[in-house]
């Protein structure tokens, strides 16, 4: 290499040292920290991409991919004495800055012939698959009374008002369709995140296939929520650490109705012991990935 063209490409490498040195000053440029530090690593199993939402952009939740559950159910109150409106408007669930925001309010609310003092969203998806391995990147909402939850129900659920039920098939009663609960939080048990499975032989109040474990933060900082699901089994982690798993070793239909069609479901529900100071709180979550 000649001194001339040595001479050139420093001369031209510290020009553009120095522009960028320069737009570091003034304009601050940082790194978008959430996709460095959460990379999606799919498992040896499951390795390819069926569906996700990034939720790029803002504005409108993509309605290809989502419905927004509203109906109430018979009594005119959500299962188990829930004091919260699930609503279809902007302001209880919405796309921000790549990001999906489902929020919990503190307000009157009149729908369906019923009045209640809070409001949230519950999201199904338009989506809905036997095994794999789904993935969360999500904050929490916090606050005494919330009752956040990202799960999954058989699509046969006889729901009125749910979105495979109104495509026509609802067929089967809960808890016998089964139900996968991907996560809870219970906001009187701050940072304590629960999965569970519910079926024929263990359900509701009484549910026993469960578990869970404490984690740092989960309102403030984002976590990675993740099911394996197979023929054999489901392993429920947070961050890469398991805390609970369910293998029954006798799969009939009562132990495992969880070899058809399941979807997802997003939620904020609020519980009759709300603080009385609770205003508002969402749930904010960067990406929802499905692999097979």
């Amino acid at each position: 290499m000649g001194k001339k063209t040595a001479a050139f490409i420093l001369l031209i490498t510290g020009v553009f040292l120095f522009s960028y040195l320069i737009t570091v000053g003034t304009n601050k440029v940082t790194f978008d920290s959430k996709r460095i530090t959460a990379m999606s690593v799919p498992s040896p199993e499951f390795k390819s991409l069926v569906w996700s939402d990034e939720f790029a952009g803002s504005g409108a939740i993509n309605p290809e991919k989502w419905f927004h559950q509203t109906q109430l159910p018979p009594g005119g109150s959500w299962w188990g004495g829930l004091v919260q409106h699930y609503t279809d408007r902007a302001s209880n669930s919405y796309v921000k800055n790549g990001y999906l925001n489902l929020v919990a309010k503190k307000e009157k609310f009149e729908d369906q012939g019923e009045i209640k003092n809070y409001t949230a969203a519950r999201l199904n998806s338009k989506f809905a698959f036997t095994y794999g391995r789904i993935e969360i990147r999500a904050k929490l909402p916090a606050g005494t009374g919330t009752w956040p939850a990202i799960w999954l129900l058989n699509k046969n659920i006889d729901e009125d008002g749910a979105y495979w039920d109104n495509q026509g098939f609802g067929t089967t009663k809960w808890p016998i369709c089964g139900e996968i609960d991907i996560l809870e939080h219970w906001g009187k048990n701050q940072d304590y995140v629960s999965s569970a499975v519910h079926n024929a032989s263990s359900y509701g109040s009484e549910v026993k296939n469960l578990g869970g474990q404490k984690i740092d933060d989960v309102s403030n900082e984002f976590h990675i929520y993740t099911l394996d699901w197979t023929k054999e089994k489901m392993v429920f982690t947070v961050d890469g650490v398991e805390h609970f798993q369910y293998q029954p070793s006798l799969k009939n239909s009562d132990t495992w109705p969880y070899d058809s069609d399941y979807y997802l479901l997003l939620n904020i529900a609020i519980e009759p012991d709300i603080d009385p100071n609770f205003v508002e709180s969402p749930m904010v979550v960067d990406y929802i990935r499905i692999y097979q």
